[in-house]
């Protein structure tokens, strides 16, 4: 009997431990599998990382020096992103356990190695932390890919190390090991930052969804194409000069050069000559010839863009022309009025009376090409994180062409002679009267001139 007992009992030990060697590859895989996205948090130590002076100090140096002007280098030192950060996002997550998310998860994209360290919230800007490095160079250069399908909300996969990733495999450094990546060059790299869905499941920032939707995905050409152009040069001090090295410029929304001429305009009447009391009708054609997704993307709860037009007589009186409505659902949101919106925010500053500020800042009847965001009380919000849902998305498409017309009675007092109708299109970082609010610095609220065009019809006596 005791024979048998023990042979049961081994019987049982081999299964069990039949069982457990099965088990041993998946138990590796899943032990293995990299944390990305919010489940990242706090696993790698910040000296798992080069510092930016490190990768520029004297060999990557013009690549260095070209990323400390461009917002890569600024996404956690950046005005409007610091004021937003901890006057709005902290305050509001420590009040709403439905956004307590976003205290740590605004850093994945913004302060990506303190949000990897678990250095959260960073310090501010001003203490000078490794937080101030942003979206640095071998943050990037040893980025292998990204969880899931699609590439969002800083899902990208981390393996900092010896081993540098790049568009090459061939030369050699003295510093590190050079593999070639082609997850580098893909628009999906891009994503894993430029998408984000909200907490409540709302794409609040689409730029590679956008893009992989039009015409430039179809034809194989990605985000570097114009965002990281290409140029003969020596990619490291006494390197090899390649014919297509690419330019760390990232030059985007906040680039005048990039967004002046992103939208050719032009106007024209229905007739040349009137007289006054007459009615001309006027019609803007505005042609996304630039973008490989729409415009404005990105922050675009932020981002305003919008056509004003004027009629100049003979004597100087200056007519504002407003845009004529089209009817579509939502359409009020594209057209400036004097109302206010915003009031979430609020639940950050303790104000629940907070009677919000005005939602434009721009002149009454103006054509407004925006996306509106809705918080949870279907409130315009300017906060990403607390979008519930999203408006009409009456903005321009990559090749898209937009008409609007402006229906203009000429007053009684017009002066005879040449009248010039000029139509011009004006974009804005952050709309006026939330960066007046909030004490954001001027630059943000900086009108650039997209583009114009002007016409003539003459005014008969």
């Amino acid at each position: 009997m005791l024979e048998k007992r023990e042979g049961a009992k081994f019987g049982r030990s081999l299964v069990a431990t039949l069982v457990i060697v099965l088990m041993m590859p998946w138990m590796v895989q899943a032990q293995g599998e990299p944390k990305t996205g919010d489940h990242a948090l706090g696993t790698i130590p910040y000296d798992k990382y080069d510092t930016p002076e490190y990768c520029g100090a004297s060999c990557h140096t013009d690549f260095y020096q070209q990323w400390r002007q461009a917002m890569m280098s600024q996404a956690y030192t950046h005005h409007w992103d610091e004021i937003e950060y901890f006057k709005l996002a902290v305050p509001h997550a420590e009040k709403d356990s439905m956004v307590a998310g976003v205290k740590a998860g605004c850093n994945g994209c913004h302060a990506p190695i303190s949000f990897l360290a678990g250095d959260v919230p960073p310090p501010r800007p001003e203490a000078n932390s490794r937080a101030n490095e942003s979206v640095s160079c071998d943050l990037c250069h040893t980025v292998i890919g990204h969880s899931g399908d699609t590439p969002y909300n800083f899902n990208f996969i981390a393996s900092p190390g010896n081993k540098k990733y790049g568009p090459r495999d061939q030369g050699a450094s003295p510093a590190h090991e050079m593999v070639k990546s082609d997850f580098l060059s893909k628009a999906e790299f891009c994503g894993v930052c430029h998408n984000e869905m909200s907490p409540y499941g709302v794409w609040v920032k689409s730029t590679h969804l956008e893009w992989k939707e039009g015409p430039y995905a179809a034809e194989g050409v990605p985000c570097h194409k114009c965002h990281m152009t290409y140029a003969p040069m020596e990619t490291a001090s006494m390197g090899t000069k390649y014919p297509d090295a690419r330019q760390h410029l990232f030059h985007g929304a906040h680039d005048l050069g990039k967004v002046r001429g992103t939208i050719e305009l032009r106007i024209h009447p229905d007739i040349r000559e009137a007289e006054p009391g007459e009615t001309v009708k006027l019609t803007c054609a505005l042609f996304n010839q630039k973008t490989g997704h729409k415009f404005p993307t990105g922050s675009v709860e932020d981002r305003i863009l919008w056509l004003h037009v004027e009629a100049k007589d003979a004597a100087g009186k200056v007519y504002h022309l407003k845009v004529d409505p089209k009817g579509f659902e939502g359409e009020e949101y594209t057209i400036a009025s004097d109302v206010l919106a915003y009031q979430d925010m609020g639940i950050a500053l303790n104000d629940p009376n907070f009677a919000g500020v005005q939602r434009d800042g721009v002149p009454v009847g103006d054509r407004i090409f925006r996306m509106p965001y809705f918080d949870p009380q279907g409130r315009m919000t300017i906060q990403q994180w607390n979008t519930k849902s999203l408006g009409v998305d009456y903005r321009l498409g990559p090749r898209e062409t937009k008409l609007e017309t402006f229906t203009f009675a000429l007053p009684i007092e017009t002066a005879p002679g040449e009248m010039t109708i000029t139509a011009t299109l004006n974009y804005q970082k952050l709309v006026k009267p939330v960066a007046d609010f909030l004490e954001v610095p001027d630059d943000e609220e900086e009108i650039m001139e997209v583009n114009s065009h002007s016409t003539v019809i003459n005014v008969l006596p």
